[in-house]
């Protein structure tokens, strides 16, 4: 809390819990006449913040007057602190994490400081959500077998969590089988308004948050101020540090109208992602308002903020209104907090009404929702909307441009699947999953899949036997529902049995297809497709063998599995015929809303939410019963696959070294547009023949043991070798190729991205790395950036970036470098294959200065271009000098104490 209070902005509430103080914003108004009554809320948050925490050093008063007089047009270029009020995370970048400040605390311990040093300051919860595989489905028991198989392949970093979870303070964890983080933090953790006792007064304010996941933004559409971070940057805010960011652009989103009847928040969501895509809101906030709000319940909203990371923005914002409210009482809030929101929001001028004022924004875009239609995205990134009734038209275009170059015979193969028959041929649906945070906190989707189920059975229709069936909630809730509602047997009858709850097939755990339909694809090289309700289907995620992979709202998911194949008009070419022999089209299982909305209120209420919740952290006795390690220091073990010391912090000096020059520097991969961190890091398939692979074998692990790379995170050893190993990789260098393949300049060789660079690293030659527009977009994956300063890299330049990716990589001590305006490798002519310097580095580097890149050509004659330094503030100068954010606080604590 501040400690001082420069504009006497301390006022009081009389409410539920007693009299509270909190940092009034009227009276901040008055005291210095700025207009902020008509701020957007997310700015009068950030203002908050940072007031309370005003004390001349990490906030000071031109903090709080450069947010109060926020100019939309041209936000003052000023880094400003934000200090969230707790942390979330989820465990593929969890263990990570907490692996890192294990690592800390062996640092701090090997130069004879006080361990204790290293704990969280502000709570953390961390959900074990990630971890669940679909080895099972279509099977009652497949929910109990693929946990089993879970606990087999996790044990390790399982009993680590639990370590942690005695040996730091304020550090939660939600075992496995309990939930997706996302929807736990939505219908549980998050409270929209927190309070605490400082020196004998209680303060309410608003809650905030980071988490180490991108869709840690769907709490935005609870009025909760939080998104996304590299899990570095979220160690730091653990360790009490602020989150330094330049004060946002906040493009307004004015929603108006109704979703019409056959349109569900999937297709609002895909809608809003293509424009605002298309707008460009990279590194903005999105602000939802307008009247349409009033037409959205909470978890549509949620729905629509979880994917901000797929429109680009750093967060999609709704401000608290009656709809929150009435989702706080319907999932089971205590009365006297439900109460605490209300009355602290409106007294701050933090609750919408639709009669009052709009707030000023730095653009507005708008939508009428009576004009989204049933659409999909795919094939291979979210923005990519296809309308349902293109959707035939628009495959055949998409499989040509997959099919170039490629024999093809054009003919179906026939499979055996169960003692059935069935037919395989491009367009083939494989896998048909209903998963993700995204939608399966939504009962309208949710519902609408069962009676879309129901609808199916009753007229006979059946899944094609080649899909691949699953169902992952994100809550217990959800299966609650479905079985009061009497919907789950008919998705039972269809395939769609429970499988876990996580994030499953979106995170690239769909498991392996059944041996004929894998096999019968690689051997007649079949371009297959998944469709899935998630957020995310970027080339190589879902599953290898499926190179095309739609995301679909869950009735949509359904429908595509009774179809078996993305090749079909749904409009107006049947799913398949009754028992009768008659034609049945969507159209005649398609629930109606009404039907939709009698069901979710005649089954939902608040007693399942509290019910479920009520013993959250306990877990099953699978969890009970494993180990714990003892002591505030880890054991590392040597031998361990899965989880090994990170070398970040092994040969820490107190100081840092001076920055230099990058000189004689070689290309490690030349990259286009559209690179995610899914392309950079992988979160899936290990694949055998590769380094990652080769290592686990070399250490006794069985391929059927490895995991998921996701799972490994807690092993630098796997994830430096997984670094640039997506399957479906371009690098230019070595054209007509996919996968992590380079060439060693020196010698010419083509070979695997990491042994090149181990090479270049034994003989002393630092790498860049080159690419295109939107470099680094997709997951908040820290080890996207960790992977790539491992591998040896001093620099990347691209032509843009996607925030949390830049982020990532100034917090691991790598160089971001912008290609200036109209100039790109193209233009510039670059190959790859030239010998690059970089000055301007060593000395009085600045935000947005800029650099001298030179290069050799191999002819030996030079060129250079000037580039943008995107080390955008002073902080982030502070964090490149000392190696990375971590590094610099660590060397803070130490020196302090």
């Amino acid at each position: 809390m501040a400690k001082n209070n420069p504009f006497d902005t301390i006022s009081s509430l009389k409410t539920g819990y007693g009299i509270m103080n909190f940092y009034s914003l009227e009276r901040l108004e008055k005291a210095i006449g700025a207009n902020i009554s008509r701020l957007p809320f997310s700015i009068k948050i950030l203002l908050e913040n940072v007031i309370r925490h005003c004390d001349g050093r990490i906030a000071t008063e031109e903090d709080i007057q450069a947010l109060a007089n926020w100019n939309p047009k041209m936000p003052e270029e000023r880094e400003i602190p934000f200090m969230p009020t707790r942390v979330i995370l989820q465990d593929f970048t969890g263990v990570p994490c907490v692996a890192d400040l294990a690592a800390m605390r062996s640092a701090v311990h090997r130069i004879g400081r006080d361990t204790k040093q290293i704990n969280p300051i502000v709570p953390v919860d961390l959900v074990i959500d990630h971890s669940v595989q679909v080895d099972f489905f279509g099977l009652p028991t497949a929910f109990d077998k693929n946990v089993e198989r879970e606990f087999e392949r996790n044990y390790e970093r399982y009993t680590f969590l639990r370590w942690a979870q005695k040996a730091f303070n304020q550090f939660r964890v939600v075992p496995p089988g309990t939930g997706i983080v996302h929807q736990v933090n939505l219908e549980y953790i998050a409270k929209v308004v927190q309070y605490r006792r400082i020196n004998g007064d209680i303060f309410a304010f608003p809650d905030t948050l980071v988490g180490t996941d991108s869709h840690t933004t769907m709490i935005n559409g609870l009025g909760v101020l939080g998104w996304g971070v590299g899990g570095i940057e979220a160690e730091a805010c653990m360790l009490g540090q602020p989150l330094y960011m330049l004060i946002p652009e906040v493009v307004g989103f004015k929603l108006y109208g109704e979703l019409v009847e056959g349109a569900t928040a999937t297709d609002l969501v895909l809608t809003v992602t293509q424009m605002l895509r298309k707008k460009g809101v990279v590194g903005k906030f999105v602000e939802f308002f307008g009247p349409g709000l009033s037409r959205l319940s909470l978890a549509d909203r949620a729905t629509v903020a979880n994917m901000s990371p797929e429109y680009g923005a750093t967060m999609g914002f709704f401000p608290v209104d009656q709809e929150t409210l009435r989702y706080l009482r319907g999932t089971g809030r205590d009365e006297e907090l439900v109460s605490l929101v209300e009355l602290y929001t409106e007294t701050q001028g933090l609750f919408r009404t639709d009669d009052m004022p709009d707030p000023v924004y730095s653009d507005v875009i708008e939508l009428d929702m009576r004009t989204v239609e049933p659409s999909l995205a795919g094939p291979k990134r979210p923005q990519d909307r296809v309308p349902l009734r293109e959707m035939k038209r628009s495959f055949e275009m998409v499989l040509k441009s997959y099919r170039a170059n490629r024999k093809d015979s054009g003919t179906k193969v026939e499979v055996q699947m169960n003692g059935h028959k069935a037919a395989l041929s491009h367009g083939s649906v494989v896998i048909s999953a209903i998963t993700s945070c995204t939608n399966t906190s939504n009962p309208s989707v949710m519902v609408g899949a069962g009676l879309l189920a129901k609808k199916a059975v009753e007229h006979g229709l059946s899944v094609n036997p080649v899909v691949k069936t699953s169902l992952a909630p994100g809550s217990r809730v959800v299966t609650d529902y479905l079985m009061e509602s009497g919907l789950m047997p008919y998705l039972e009858a269809l395939g769609f049995h429970l499988v876990g709850y996580g994030c499953t097939t979106c995170i690239g755990n769909s498991g392996p297809l059944p041996e004929p339909i894998a096999d019968a694809i690689k051997r007649n090289d079949l371009t297959v497709a998944a469709v899935l309700s998630g957020n995310r289907n970027f080339e190589g995620r879902i599953n290898p063998l499926a190179e095309m992979s739609y995301l679909a709202s869950p009735p949509l998911v359904v429908a595509y599995a009774l179809a078996g194949t993305v090749d079909i008009d749904m409009i107006n070419e049947p799913l398949g015929v009754n028992r009768e022999g008659k034609s049945v089209y969507l159209r005649d299982i398609w629930p109606s809303q009404e039907e939709i909305q009698n069901t979710i209120e005649r089954t939902l209420n608040p007693e399942l939410f509290r019910s479920r919740y009520a013993h959250v952290f306990e877990g099953d006795e699978r969890w009970k019963t494993l180990s714990i390690p003892r002591g505030d220091m880890y054991e590392w073990d040597p031998k361990s696959t899965y989880i090994q010391e990170p070398p970040f912090f092994t040969n820490l000096s107190l100081k840092p070294e001076p920055l230099r020059d990058i000189k004689n520097a070689c290309v490690l991969v030349l990259l286009g547009d559209s690179v995610t961190t899914d392309h950079i890091s992988p979160a899936g398939n290990i694949a055998p023949d590769s380094p990652a692979g080769r290592y686990l074998i070399e250490n006794g692990v069985k391929p059927r043991d490895f995991n998921s790379y996701g799972a490994r995170r807690g092993n630098h050893e796997v994830m430096i070798r997984g670094t640039f190993a997506n399957i479906r990789l371009k690098n230019l260098m070595v054209p007509g190729t996919e996968g992590g393949w380079t060439v060693y300049i020196p010698t010419g060789e083509m070979m695997s991205i990491y042994d090149a660079a181990m090479r270049y690293k034994s003989e002393g030659i630092p790498l860049i790395v080159i690419a295109g527009k939107e470099y680094g977009s997709g997951s908040s994956r820290d080890w996207a950036a960790k992977g790539t300063m491992l591998l040896g890299v001093k620099a990347v330049i691209a032509e843009s970036y996607e925030r949390i990716h830049r982020s990532n990589l100034v917090g691991m001590g790598v160089l971001p470098l912008q290609f200036k305006s109209g100039e790109s490798r193209e233009t510039l002519g670059l190959t790859g294959f030239e010998e690059y310097k970089i000055e301007g580095i060593a000395q009085d580097i600045e935000p947005h200065k800029e650099v001298t890149v030179k290069l050799r050509h191999k002819d030996g004659s030079e060129t250079s271009f000037k580039a943008i330094c995107r080390l955008d503030s002073h902080i982030e100068i502070e964090y490149y000098r000392n190696g990375g954010i971590l590094q610099t606080v660590l060397r803070q604590m130490v020196q302090s104490n």
